[in-house]
Formats: structure tokens, C-alpha cells, sequence
């Protein structure tokens, strides 16, 4: 005989466990089950440890998806406002960054067991270790086999996440749910996350390796992102880089601005006057770190005192300095990426209520939807917003 529920939850990452608070604070009859050893894994390695919860500052034009007002509705009716109230309530100290980006002071452990809590609270019933054989729907019943027993529910809720991170136990599961219930998907690929370089491209800046800025500027189309750049054995990683690669195309040139906080060229021309016999590499090395400032000589210019080159040479140097530009040959993959774009195509879900056009009853939230936020706590609010939205209705 199996367990009936009025509303199951398959996911217990944010998304999953914002929408099992919710329904339940409702009154609704949860259970969450989760194919984990514990609740909110990817919340637990988030922000270094400390958990970039949300963003002071979020729109629906800080994701990505096939249709881009979808995350509107959702998004307004859960702000970062409201999580920032749940996080004072539980008394959890906290900071922001720039870009208005919130972390915790101490521990994301403090949010997983806030949100735990939370769950208590709404009685919500929480298996772990629960792996999903299969799940059906019988006229308006949901039928879930597991290896825990069967489970019956009104309304069944995919909150599986996303293919990144697999040492996490991110898999597809979410997509065949969705493909066995008749929903199209959008095409998933890797999202913020380092760029590789190979062959030609990478060998003159292997030993660039470890190399930062605190500052860089990444540009692909009209998209761009000032933030930090590290170089990497493999080829470029840091902020601008995991930012712009969400929007990168495979085959395409990439432009990195080196120095985007200085006018290169009217530096170079100053100089020239003040330090004629200085040559460029030790110019260069005061703006930049010494081994890219010799790496770029080296690929680029001929290092000879300052005073030598015409101004349009200058001109010339100050360009390739702000508009460099690099052709990755492809990304660190779902191992290293934090987010997958893609996913269950928002034209067969409500935005308002993350409930399927097609079967109804059927929710999908979080990562699993097509809707990707930037790096910044934008993709921990879709998880809040779209978790609540599902909660409100199921």
C-alpha cells in the first residue's frame, strides 16, 4: 500500500526546499525526497562555504532563457527582500559584496539549517537516500515507485536540478521526467564556467598559470562583465570569465580589456615624455602583472624604450591591451560548471505558478526550468522565487 501525500517534492535543493516550506506552511501534506545522503548539497559548497543567498538587485534581465520575461512573474512576487527577512528571523549574520551580491558571515550550513528548520516547522516529511524508479499519473493521482515504497500525490513537483556538478549527484533525471510527461526541452550545455584553451591559443600563455586580475572586462556580442580573471593551467577562469562563458559561442573569439579602468593609450603618451628610456615591458609591468606584461611583449611587441615608438604605435599597444582578443576552444564542462543552461522549455509552464500546460498537477522549478541566472546569487533567488510560486499552488 502506498503513502498518499498532497503534494511531492523530488529535489531537495533550494528550489525544492523553498516549495516544501511553502506548501506546507499552507497546510499542504509535503514530502521531499532527495536521492542524497542530506538535504541542500549545492547550497552547502556555494559562495566558498558561505552561500551567495541572493542579490540586492535582480531582474529578469539577469537570466538567461529562450523566453526571456518568463522569470518576470515569479521573480516579483519573491523578492531577495523577502529571503533576507527569513535569513534575520533565524538571527544569521550577513554581508554583501559588490554587484550587490549577499553572503553569509559564517557558514552556508547556516541556511541549509535554517531552511530545515523552516521545513520542521511546516511538517514537512523529508526522505534522503531515496532514489525515484519510476512515477506515472492515473487519472488526477501521481504514482511514485522508490526504493523507499510506493508514494501516491495530487501534485508531483521536479525540482532535480540541473547536469552540473555530478560529483554532487547532479544527473538528468529532472529532463527524462519531463520528456516521459510529453515536455520539450531546450538544449542544456555548461554554464558559468572556465574557458580552455588548446594548441596554438593556450601555448604561449601556459605559464601564465596562477596569474590574476582584480579587474578585467570580458566581452561576446553585446554582453559584458567587469570583474576579476584568473589564468589557469587549462585556460582562463575568475567572475568575467564564468560570466561571459554562459553567453560564449563554441568557435568564436572572445575580447578581454586588460586594463578597463585606465585610458591606456593617453598613459602610454604621458610617459613617453616623462620616461622616454623606459622600456615597455617595465611600463607594462606597472599596470599589469609581470609575467602577462612579458608574455605580451613577447606575442606581440618588440621590447625597446618607450621613446622609439611613433605614437600610432602606441596607439596600437593600447588597442591589443583593451581589446585582446581570444578564441577558447571550448568550456571546463558540466564537471566544473556551477549552473546548466536549458532545460524544460518555459512555453509549456505557467509563470506565474511553475505548473505544466500539459499535465496538470506536474511542477517544474529551479535549475531545471530554461531560466539561468548570472554569477551573483541570481540562480540561489530563481530557486527561492520559483520554489515559492510552486509552494503557492501545489
Amino acid at each position: 500500500m502506498s503513502e498518499h501525500t498532497e503534494v511531492f517534492i523530488i529535489g531537495a535543493g533550494a528550489a525544492g526546499l523553498m516549495c516544501a516550506i511553502t506548501a506546507g506552511q499552507r497546510g499542504r501534506k509535503v514530502i521531499l525526497v532527495d536521492h542524497a545522503n542530506r538535504i541542500g548539497k549545492k547550497i552547502l559548497m556555494s559562495g566558498g562555504g558561505h552561500c551567495n543567498f541572493t542579490n540586492l538587485s535582480v531582474s529578469a534581465a539577469n537570466y538567461l532563457s529562450t523566453n526571456k520575461h518568463f522569470a518576470k512573474s515569479a521573480l516579483a512576487r519573491y523578492t531577495p527582500e523577502n529571503f533576507i527577512e527569513l535569513v534575520e528571523k533565524h538571527q544569521i549574520a550577513y554581508h554583501g559584496k559588490e554587484a550587490g551580491q549577499l553572503f553569509c558571515d559564517g557558514s552556508s550550513k547556516q541556511i541549509v539549517a535554517m531552511l530545515a528548520g523552516e521545513c520542521q516547522a511546516a511538517n514537512v516529511d523529508i526522505h534522503t537516500q531515496c532514489n525515484i524508479i519510476s512515477c506515472k499519473k492515473e487519472g488526477v493521482i501521481f504514482h511514485i515507485e522508490s526504493n523507499q515504497g510506493d508514494f501516491s500525490a495530487e501534485s508531483l513537483v521536479i525540482a532535480t536540478g540541473g547536469l552540473s556538478i555530478p560529483s554532487l549527484g547532479a544527473s538528468g533525471f529532472g529532463y527524462q521526467l519531463g520528456r516521459q510527461f510529453g515536455h520539450n526541452l531546450q538544449n542544456t550545455r555548461p554554464g558559468l564556467v572556465p574557458l580552455t584553451l588548446t594548441g596554438r591559443a593556450h601555448e604561449p600563455l601556459s605559464g601564465l598559470a596562477g596569474v590574476s586580475l582584480s579587474s578585467a572586462e570580458t566581452r561576446f556580442n553585446k554582453q559584458h562583465f567587469r570583474a576579476g580573471l584568473l589564468f589557469t593551467h587549462r585556460g582562463l577562469s575568475g567572475p568575467a570569465i564564468l560570466q561571459i562563458s554562459s553567453f560564449w559561442q563554441e568557435g568564436k573569439a572572445l575580447e578581454i580589456d586588460l586594463l578597463p579602468e585606465l585610458d591606456v593609450y593617453a598613459y602610454l603618451c604621458q610617459l613617453k615624455i616623462q620616461k622616454p628610456q623606459s622600456f615597455l615591458k617595465s611600463i607594462l609591468s606597472e599596470i599589469l602583472p609581470n609575467r602577462l606584461a612579458q608574455t605580451m611583449c613577447d606575442l606581440y611587441w618588440h621590447n625597446q624604450p618607450l621613446g622609439n615608438y611613433p605614437d600610432l604605435e602606441l596607439a596600437s599597444i593600447a588597442q591589443k591591451l583593451r581589446q585582446w582578443s581570444i578564441l577558447p576552444s571550448g568550456t571546463e564542462g558540466y564537471r566544473k560548471a556551477e549552473v546548466t543552461l536549458g532545460g524544460i522549455d518555459t512555453a509549456e509552464l505557467s509563470s506565474s505558478t511553475m505548473e505544466s500546460r500539459i499535465v496538470s498537477g506536474l511542477y517544474f522549478i529551479g535549475e531545471v526550468v530554461d531560466v539561468t541566472g548570472w554569477l551573483g546569487g541570481y540562480n540561489f533567488q530563481w530557486a527561492w522565487a520559483s520554489g515559492s510560486a510552486a509552494g503557492n499552488d501545489a
